[in-house]
């Protein structure tokens, strides 16, 4: 009976080929971009893209929920904004789902 779980040497050879190739391709695009000067509008775009990024992904999942989470999306943002502390805002937001599901 064959191990189930054993893997080819050639798979083991792809995948570390693989994780090579995408370490490689991040790296060196930090290295380049760490020897070209941008304009301060590239920057500050850049600097910006996590958040666009958070957004992007959350939006959707937010729109699509229920009061639940658009209560505690809304507490989100002001818990940050207040506080500016990412974690009392996930605290805060996990609390509001649980009392409004609580209460509904």
């Amino acid at each position: 009976m064959t191990d189930p779980f054993a893997l080819a040497p050639r798979t083991v050879g792809v995948v570390l080929a693989m994780a090579a190739v995408t370490y490689l391709t991040k790296a060196g695009g930090l290295w380049a971009l760490g020897h070209v000067d941008l304009p301060d509008d590239a920057e500050t775009a850049l600097d910006a893209l996590p958040g666009a990024v958070v957004v992007s992904i959350l939006a959707p999942a937010v729109a699509t929920a229920g009061p639940p989470t658009w209560v505690a999306a809304g507490v989100v943002v002001v818990a940050v904004r207040r506080t500016g502390n990412v974690l009392v805002a996930l605290l805060l937001g996990v609390g509001a789902v649980v009392l409004v599901r609580g209460a509904l």
